[in-house]
């Protein structure tokens, strides 16, 4: 880390700053601008901004040795900042699960500030420091609370952020839209697992052993959809992400994520490429049964935002701490603003197949719910050259 922190780059970080605000640009593309300028501008390792809910924070824009925490939920670090703006912290000290990583690598301490709206604590925003790094001075902490407030006045302009938008003035109008659609999707595989059973048990001797079969297909491909919607609709009533815990322990996630690839429609497992899915990974800890679901649900949301026909490529690897899946689409892509409100309760972006995919916008928060029961993580970014890739994490047995 340089004894004094690069002010030529961070003139020209904040020229740029201001250049994209005065041009109408706002949310989470600057917020992500902001938080690699104070990477570059400290010399830091990584960066990252945590945005706070009232009991939790989410890693909202990160860069650096950060970068992989993208969309991890961790503990909210106000109460350590409330005697000062700045606050340089050693991982170690940290009860959380994401210190503890990153601690086991090259980085080692926290230069933290807190980001405010008048009185309202909105986030935390930190630079990442290694163990071979001098400490961070007074002008180091002076930097980054200029950046904080930087990003308390993004905040301040409401444009795009918090990056979360609150439910509670949706309330009524959410849940009206949920009767309605969630309704409407029960009946249909309800309806179908009836009149194909109907049909087994009028017809069984005239159908012979191909019709019986495609019957028997059907049923089981719809009653897993029924269960997969049941899922959904557990998950959205109850705020606890308990509902429905399986057990937990070590498996093969390669053998999960083929076996996933297995159960899903014939027209959508035709459409996914195995990409890069090793034969042999460390394992994984958490709930081998949500695994189905969880590249259901990403897969069919992928479907829903992808030109007919086109490729959804599946890989995996792993590192250190964690093993990692991700889906990644050729379709028109996420919009940056849109990253982390995809998550939300009943939340669903304009354009997508709803003709074929109808839904009420639970498929990926019931994903995030039921990855982060597991102590992993879950994000959506722009995929390079077009579409939307989708990251899975979990933990290393």
């Amino acid at each position: 880390m340089p004894e004094h922190p690069d002010y030529p780059a961070l003139t020209r970080g904040q020229i740029a700053v201001l250049d994209r605000i005065n041009a109408g640009e706002a949310g989470l593309p600057v917020l992500q601008q902001i938080v690699r300028l104070a990477q570059e501008t400290l010399g830091g390792r990584g960066a990252g901004f945590a945005e706070y809910a009232p009991d939790h924070g989410r890693i909202v824009a990160a860069t650096g040795a950060c970068t992989p925490a993208l969309g991890r939920r961790v503990d909210r670090a106000d109460t350590r900042l409330r005697d000062g703006r700045t606050l340089l912290i050693p991982l170690d000290s940290l009860n959380d699960e994401f210190a503890k990583q990153v601690q086991g690598g090259d980085v080692q301490r926290m230069l933290g500030a807190r980001c405010e709206v008048g009185d309202t604590i909105v986030g935390s925003l930190h630079v990442y420091f290694g163990e071979g790094d001098d400490e961070p001075g007074p002008e180091h902490h002076a930097v980054l609370e200029l950046l904080a407030g930087y990003v308390g006045r993004l905040y301040a302009a409401r444009d795009g952020l918090p990056a979360h938008s609150g439910e509670q003035v949706r309330r009524q109008e959410n849940r009206d839209l949920w009767v309605a659609v969630t309704s409407h999707e029960l009946r249909t595989p309800v309806t179908v697992i009836k009149g194909y059973a109907d049909t087994l048990s009028n017809h069984w001797d005239t159908l012979g052993d191909v019709g019986r079969h495609e019957a028997v297909r059907i049923i089981n491909t719809r009653a897993g959809e029924l269960a997969r919607l049941v899922d959904r609709l557990l998950s959205a009533a109850s705020e606890d992400g308990d509902v429905g815990a399986a057990p937990a322990g070590p498996f093969d996630l390669t053998e999960a994520l083929r076996g996933a690839v297995e159960e899903l429609p014939a027209d959508l497992r035709r459409r996914i490429v195995l990409d890069n899915l090793p034969g042999e990974l460390p394992k994984a800890y958490g709930e081998r049964d949500s695994i189905a679901t969880i590249l259901t649900e990403l897969a069919t949301n992928a479907e829903k935002h992808s030109p007919p026909g086109s490729i959804v490529e599946l890989c995996a690897g792993a590192d250190a701490e964690t093993l990692r899946f991700r889906l990644a689409d050729r379709g028109a892509g996420i919009r940056p603003e849109h990253v982390e409100r995809a998550f939300e309760r009943y939340w669903q972006a304009e354009g997508g197949d709803r003709r074929h995919h109808p839904g009420a916008g639970l498929g990926l928060y019931l994903v995030r719910r039921l990855v982060e029961r597991q102590h992993g993580w879950v994000s959506l970014r722009p995929r390079e050259g077009g579409g939307t890739t989708a990251e899975v994490r979990l933990p290393r047995a």
